[in-house]
This record gives structure tokens, C-alpha cells and sequence, in this order.
């Protein structure tokens, strides 16, 4: 599967290389057997403060947050792998490592896994959807290597 990524940092934090972006968010296609054999992904890494002004206007939450989620909006009849824009703010991802006892690559897995599935329509409002998506969110990390993201020691 050939992933299509372009990756934008305009926060002050050091990001993951793309090479690790591009893994995490094929092992996230490959679980949920991802029918296409291209996927394109827009992912922007951005402050604190342009976190919250997207999680504002988007969500009507005025606080920052770990990762937002903008499926593409494309006609049928026009052909296109684009699965949509993921915004991650790198201090909150940074701030959420440090008080879960993580370490950073694995909070950015677990962050561009869970952003990737949301792209795909996955959700986590309703109990039930949570826990689909939680467990295929864990299977996904142990795959790649990583614990349970939400077995915090």
C-alpha cells in the first residue's frame, strides 16, 4: 500500500519523522483492511494555541486538544484516495506522554492511529463505538510494538 503524506510543523516541538507517521498510519489501514491501494493523508502539527482555536471553531471546545480529525468531503464521481487533514498538537501530545508515563513515539502512535480511524468514520461518542474502536486502536499499537494505550501503569 503506497501512503501519500504531507506533513506540515508549525509548532516549536520536534515531530516524529514522516517515515513513522507513514508506518503507524498503515498498520492502522492494514488491521481494518483497508480496501484501496493508495491512501493520502494531510498532518499538520501545531501549537498549543492554534490547537485550541481549531477546537473552538470545530468542536466548541475552547481548550487545546491531543488531535482533531477532518475526513475528506469528496464527491463519488471523483476519483481520490484522500482520506482527509489530521491536526495534532505537539505540547498537548508532548504534556499527555509525560503525565500517562509514555513515551513520546508511543502517545504520537497511538495519536495518529486513533486520528487515521476517525478519518474512516470510527467514533468513540457512543460506549459501544468507544470500545469497537479502543480495541482496534490496541491491536493496531501492539502490532506496532507499543502497550495498550489506555492501560496506564
Amino acid at each position: 500500500m503506497n501512503i501519500l503524506i504531507d506533513v506540515q510543523n508549525d509548532s516549536d516541538l520536534e515531530i516524529p519523522p514522516e517515515a513513522d507517521f507513514i508506518k503507524w498510519i498503515q498498520a492502522a489501514l492494514t488491521l481494518i483492511d483497508y480496501a484501496e491501494d493508495e491512501a493520502e493523508i494531510a498532518l499538520r502539527c501545531v501549537s498549543t494555541e492554534e490547537s485550541q482555536q481549531f477546537n473552538a471553531q470545530y468542536r466548541g471546545k475552547d481548550k487545546p486538544t491531543n488531535v482533531l480529525s477532518f475526513p475528506a468531503d469528496i464527491p463519488d464521481f471523483i476519483p481520490s484516495n484522500l482520506l482527509g487533514d489530521l491536526i495534532i498538537c505537539s505540547q498537548v501530545v508532548a504534556q499527555e506522554a509525560d503525565e500517562q508515563q509514555k513515551t513520546p513515539e508511543a502517545h504520537w502512535a497511538h495519536m495518529v492511529v486513533h486520528g487515521t480511524l476517525h478519518l474512516l468514520g470510527y467514533d468513540h461518542i457512543e460506549e459501544q463505538e468507544a470500545e469497537e474502536m479502543e480495541s482496534i486502536e490496541t491491536k493496531i499499537l501492539q502490532k506496532l510494538g507499543f502497550n495498550d494505550p489506555y492501560h496506564i501503569e
